[in-house]
C-alpha cells in the first residue's frame, strides 16, 4: 500500500496556540489554497480511498483530494491529534516556560499530557488505524489527511525511529510524506515534501520488464513464439 500522509494546511492560530481537539478551528485563506494545492499534487496516480482526522482542519484539506479522486471523505477517530488535555488551546510561548516541558522534550514517550494521553497511546491508536488500512487496501493508494504530532508518530513507528525521538522528524503544514507498507519491510520514500509526486506513480505499477516477461509467457498473445515451420515438402507451413 502507498500512503501518502498529508499535514492539514495553515488555520489563523497555527503556531501560536497547542490547538490540540479544539472544536472549530477551520483553515485559514492560505490553508484552503494549500489543500488545493495538494490535491493537485496527489492527482498524478489513482487513490482508493481518502481518510482524514474528524476535526475541521484536516476534513477542509482532505475535501479537495477526495473530490479530485471522485471520492468520499472517510474520518478515523484513531486519526485525531494527540489528547492534549488541560494543555490544549494554551499559548505555545507559556507552555515553553513549564519545567515538565523539558520532560517532554527529553523522553516524550511516556509522558503524559494534564487529563490527556501518552504520547505512545497516541502512536498506537495511529498505527492501529494505519494497519486497518493496509488490510483493506494492500496494493492501493490511501491517503491520510491528520496532524503533525500523529504524522511523525506514525512515520517513527514504521521506520523503526524510538518513540522518544519522534520530535527529531518535521512535518511541514500541508506537507505530503509517504510511506510503502505491505512488502517485507515498510520504505519511507518522502518527508514533509512540497513537491513533485510524479515519481511514487511508479510504486503503483509492476517493473517494465516483469510486464513484458508476462506478456511474452502468455499462451496465443502476441509476441509468443511462434510455431517452427514444417520440413520442406512435409505437411507443415508451405507443406500441400
Amino acid at each position: 500500500m502507498l500512503l501518502p500522509l498529508v499535514r492539514h494546511g495553515l488555520t489563523p492560530i497555527t503556531g501560536s496556540l497547542l490547538t490540540g481537539r479544539l472544536p472549530g478551528i477551520h483553515l485559514s485563506e492560505d490553508g484552503n489554497r494549500q489543500a488545493k494545492e495538494v490535491a493537485e499534487r496527489l492527482a498524478c496516480f489513482p487513490v482508493k480511498a481518502v481518510y482524514s482526522s474528524p476535526l475541521e482542519r484536516c476534513v477542509e484539506t482532505a475535501e479537495p483530494i477526495a473530490a479530485r479522486q471522485r471520492l468520499e471523505v472517510q474520518t478515523v477517530d484513531d486519526l485525531a491529534e494527540v489528547d492534549y488535555g488541560d494543555w490544549q488551546g494554551k499559548q505555545m510561548q507559556r507552555l515553553y516556560k513549564l519545567k515538565v516541558w523539558s520532560q517532554l522534550q527529553a523522553h516524550p514517550a511516556e509522558f503524559r499530557f494534564p487529563n490527556g494521553e501518552t504520547i505512545r497511546e497516541a502512536q498506537t491508536r495511529g498505527i492501529r488505524a494505519t494497519e486497518a488500512m493496509l488490510a483493506r487496501h494492500p496494493r492501493h493508494a490511501v491517503v491520510v489527511v491528520s496532524h503533525a504530532d500523529m504524522i511523525r508518530l506514525i512515520l517513527a513507528g514504521y521506520i523503526g525511529l524510538g518513540t522518544d525521538l519522534y520530535q527529531r522528524i518535521t512535518v511541514g503544514v500541508a506537507s505530503v510524506s509517504a510511506l510503502l507498507l505491505g512488502n517485507r519491510v515498510p520504505l519511507l520514500l518522502r518527508v514533509s515534501d512540497t513537491g513533485s509526486l510524479e515519481e511514487l506513480n511508479k510504486r503503483l505499477k509492476p517493473p517494465a520488464a516483469a510486464r513484458e516477461n508476462r506478456r511474452k509467457a502468455a499462451p496465443g498473445r502476441a509476441g509468443a513464439p511462434m510455431a517452427k515451420p514444417g520440413k520442406p515438402g512435409g505437411k507443415g507451413a508451405g507443406g500441400p
